[in-house]
């Protein structure tokens, strides 16, 4: 058995933590690391780095930059989690279930994982502009409804603090200067021309996500028409990506229904005038993580499923 040596640079924050532990039993991987002492060392870090097969970088924008220049040896991969990444050059972007990404996916030696409101927006959007369903200077409207594990470790704290119950138990939208820093790659990603109007919102719950996108229908197509393109479009996907005909459960629809998986469910409602896509999925999970190790499987060629919890 071929052993993957890997190394997680900031194994100490949600998505770097989550991804050693999902790690840790698997005979097929050696997890690399590195004493406290030297956690911000660059000598120490360079060295593991370039020692590693994998380096999965979970760290802030900045930080991430700055340790992918630390790594030398051409045959690592980097795995970036943070948004430094997604929009660069000789990065692909690590959303495997878009067309001809997982053959390219497979070939690089850089991934950039996707953001996880944009993992939402983009499963919704992308095929319906690659099919023509949608024009690339089609404007809409996307709201997103995440845990408050997606904020990290200081806004789980937070949340998590009894002084702070009242103050945070209702849902709060943020990004409210249409800035988000998911935009670039929402519009990158699927050849939009101009950018939509982005409304995430935190909510007291740790962890799940439910994306909505309302969009024109043409008349005559209506939900049906969207769901029979995202079939086709996706296919068989190893079961990461659902398309449903309906999620309803009993009148309503629970954002926290994916929590600890790493799959995501796609479904259509409304009329041929106005249709109304959900994709619901875990922000840590196909958000964050689940992808982050799905990328390291298809490029190691392992099971792409391994570690991966998708029923």
């Amino acid at each position: 058995m071929c052993v993957i040596r890997v190394f997680v640079d900031g194994s100490a924050g949600t998505t770097g933590l989550r991804i050693r532990e999902r790690l840790l039993g698997r005979r097929d991987i050696e997890l690399l690391s590195l004493e406290e002492r030297f956690r911000k060392d660059a000598d120490a870090r360079r060295e593991i780095m370039n020692r590693a097969d994998v380096v999965f970088l979970c760290l802030p924008d900045a930080a991430a930059a700055e340790a992918a220049g630390l790594v030398e040896e051409p045959d690592v991969v980097l795995i970036d989690t943070s948004t430094a990444h997604r929009t660069a050059d000789r990065w692909e972007y690590g959303f495997p279930e878009l067309r001809g990404r997982r053959e390219r996916i497979s070939r690089s030696k850089r991934i950039a994982n996707p953001g996880c409101h944009a993992t939402g927006v983009i499963a919704l959007v992308e095929p319906l502009v690659r099919t023509g369903f949608l024009g690339t200077d089609t404007w809409f409207t996307a709201y997103s409804l995440t845990g408050y594990s997606g904020g990290g470790k200081k806004m789980i704290a937070e949340y998590e603090d009894p002084d702070n119950r009242e103050k945070l138990c209702s849902p709060r939208m943020y990004g409210l200067g249409q800035c988000h820093k998911h935009l670039p790659e929402i519009m990158k990603i699927c050849m939009l021309e101009k950018a939509p109007a982005f409304c995430p919102v935190v909510s007291s719950y740790y962890s799940g996500m439910q994306v909505t996108v309302a969009i024109p229908g043409d008349g005559t197509a209506g939900p049906e028409g969207v769901l029979e393109r995202y079939r086709e479009y996706y296919g068989e996907t190893n079961g990461v990506i659902r398309v449903l005909e309906n999620t309803d459960e009993e009148g309503f629809l629970s954002s926290s229904g994916l929590s600890g998986r790493d799959d995501l469910e796609i479904t259509a409602w409304g009329s041929p005038e106005n249709i109304v896509l959900c994709a619901r999925f875990d922000n840590l999970g196909k958000g964050a993580s689940g992808a982050a190790i799905q990328n390291m499987n298809i490029i190691m060629g392992t099971d792409e499923l391994e570690s991966l919890i998708t029923k």
